[in-house]
């Protein structure tokens, strides 16, 4: 019996991130990218149904690190909650966004190719559906920190949303202007400058 051959999967992402971040989604070509692999196209269709699987795919490792930072940024937010150390939560210290800049630039690809290179896709909201999810979570974490007497300020949902896109817009501006990764941890410096989020919630 033949044995499948699992380098191809490889291959065709290679090539597929090469193809999308060059042309975007709309106009990025499953035949050049077939091309560039050394494959057949039926070898890309055993292994995808079309292009937006094939995207889905490139994206994926980028989309379950960014879950998974997330989730273990949310355990953190509650285990401090729980001690009433609201300023470790909001701590936009210049350290704490060089790190998540850091995240951002070991995924630069892929952020690259959500923010910029997804229009056609399931991912061309990305920014708002990000900020949107983010928005419910954070509203889940400030009610309680209210009903603990812990925050003082009442924000509404609209407000937090607005907030979190001004502040994940600009995190993600180096990668939109395409700055180098030096250039993008000095803009952390202005960033921890712009938001103070103990003021707005007043805690």
């Amino acid at each position: 019996m033949t044995l499948p051959d699992y380098s191809i999967d490889s291959k065709i992402l290679d090539s597929a991130k090469k193809e999308f971040l060059a042309k975007g989604y709309v106009d990025a070509s499953l035949r050049e990218i077939c091309k560039n692999a050394g494959v057949t196209t039926g070898a890309l269709y055993n292994r995808f149904s079309g292009k937006e699987s094939l995207f889905k795919a490139v994206l994926d490792p980028t989309l379950k690190d960014i879950d998974a930072i997330y989730s273990n940024v949310e355990n953190f937010n509650y285990e401090k909650l729980n001690l009433n150390e609201m300023s470790s939560v909001w701590n936009m210290s210049e350290k704490t966004l060089v790190g998540f800049m850091e995240f951002i630039y070991a995924h630069y690809d892929g952020f690259k190719l959500l923010l910029c290179r997804s229009e056609g896709s399931m991912y061309s909201n990305f920014l708002n559906d990000f900020v949107e999810e983010h928005t419910k979570k954070t509203m889940r974490f400030i009610k309680i920190a209210f009903k603990k007497g812990i925050v003082q300020e009442h924000i509404d949902e609209d407000e937090v949303h607005m907030l979190l896109t001004a502040f994940w817009s600009t995190m993600f501006e180096p990668v939109m202007h395409d700055l180098n990764k030096e250039r993008a941890m000095y803009h952390c410096k202005a960033v921890s400058k712009l938001f103070n989020w103990e003021a707005v919630l007043g805690f």
